[in-house]
């Protein structure tokens, strides 16, 4: 049996190029706000909390350079841009609505541990100052 993970490694592996493309910060949050129906570019910048116009005009052409989404400008007065999922944008659908599933799970576990990782790091470096300030 061949090992798929290795080849994961690399540097031209398919599944490589898939984990760049979905791992950038706001390619899954507009996938998934594409999911649903088409979008214009000033509905999507108010459905995703948090995207400037320039990041959302960034990650947009991004996903349709990789073929995941289509730009369709209207020929109207004034003028209307939508953008919506491709047919291979569509096979995301589904891992995409498994993360948020696990996410809306597990999603405050982890924001807990990691904030308690954050205090105990704090704490650890504020002791090691101390101790490197205190006269012996």
């Amino acid at each position: 049996m061949h090992d798929s993970a290795g080849s994961v490694f690399l540097a031209d592996c398919p599944a490589r190029l898939a984990v760049d493309i979905i791992t950038n910060k706001w390619a899954v949050v507009v996938l998934f706000a594409l999911s649903r129906r088409p979008r214009r570019h000033g509905e999507l910048v108010d459905l995703v909390g948090g995207i400037s116009r320039k990041v959302l005009t960034q990650t947009l052409r991004r996903l349709q350079s990789y073929g995941l989404i289509e730009r369709r400008a209207y020929a109207e007065a004034p003028p209307r841009v939508e953008y919506s999922l491709t047919e291979l944008g569509q096979t995301l659908t589904e891992p995409i609505a498994a993360l948020t599933d696990w996410a809306k799970t597990y999603g405050a576990a982890v924001a807990d541990f990691h904030e308690a990782a954050q205090q105990d790091t704090t704490t650890s470096d504020a002791q090691a100052i101390k101790k490197r300030t205190t006269p012996s």
